[in-house]
């Protein structure tokens, strides 16, 4: 199950939620029971994507062929 950072704009804490996908947009109350609280965005899943872009194997106007 996902788990999901909030943080509580009244007293500036954050903390964890674990709930399936579905009820990811839900609302969250803050532990100290204020309701103003936020999701934060998770680097998480972010982190180990990296992708690599193939450089172009000949120049030219239209992608290595002959322009005439």
């Amino acid at each position: 199950m996902p788990t999901y950072e909030f943080r509580c704009r009244e007293c500036g804490s954050t903390f964890d939620v674990q709930r399936p996908m579905t009820a990811s947009a839900d609302p969250a109350a803050c532990p100290d029971g204020h309701d103003d609280t936020v999701k934060l965005l998770s680097v998480v899943g972010l982190a180990g994507a990296k992708t690599t872009a193939a450089a172009p194997q000949a120049g030219g106007c239209c992608g290595g062929g002959c322009c005439g």
